[in-house]
């Protein structure tokens, strides 16, 4: 796949970005809703007989709360939208598969950092073939940043969303870490400001 930011310089990519975004079947404000919407419903639930509540009761790391929301939204937009969305049933597959066409389905990445973006050290590497993993780590992404919980402050808030960005990235984007341990993979500052842009937008 040629990368649509392809011969573009950096300053330009942008309003390479914005125009991707414009082409998306879901509008960025909808995905900024069901990311926000979701979230709070975590905190709404009940768990067990005993109505146990994350926030109250309960106290999840964040990895856990990375994966309710990388389960959730694809769930609620399958429910809004079945015959358009669907979530991932394979390993090859997004998180969020797009029915009508695979070049708009979404990879979800969530963190507890204020607003860097990780990814699996995977996302660098080709095959012993050359041939890239199972996944396609080119395409579009929602990312979202969330608060940790903070039990050592009595009466704290429950933890909020920081950010929510959604844009495009290219398997080159990604970053390994220097360690030969390391299992972490990064994005660049230019490509974080300039291939991910905030949401809500202004339509």
């Amino acid at each position: 796949m040629t990368s649509p930011y392809a011969g573009l310089a950096t300053e330009d990519w942008a309003v390479k970005t914005r125009e991707l975004i414009q082409i998306h079947p879901l509008s960025p404000n909808e995905i900024y809703e069901v990311v926000i919407q979701v979230w709070r419903e975590i905190f709404e639930s009940n768990l067990t007989s005993k109505n146990y509540k994350i926030g109250v009761d309960l106290f999840p790391r964040p990895q856990i709360m990375g994966y309710f929301l990388h389960e959730l939204i694809p769930l609620e937009l399958t429910r809004r939208y079945p015959e358009v969305w669907r979530r991932e049933e394979n390993a090859t597959e997004k998180d969020l598969v797009c029915l009508l066409d695979d070049g708009f389905s979404i990879e979800i990445k969530t963190s507890s950092s204020n607003r860097n973006t990780y990814g699996n050290r995977s996302y660098t590497q080709l095959s012993t073939t050359g041939i890239e993993g199972k996944k396609n780590k080119s395409g579009y992404y929602l990312v979202v940043n969330f608060q940790k919980f903070n039990k050592n402050i009595q009466g704290s808030q429950l933890p909020q969303i920081n950010l929510v960005r959604f844009g495009w990235l290219d398997r080159e984007d990604w970053q390994g870490q220097a360690a030969a341990t390391g299992q972490q993979a990064k994005l660049s500052p230019a490509v974080e400001r300039y291939k991910l842009l905030q949401l809500p937008t202004l339509e």
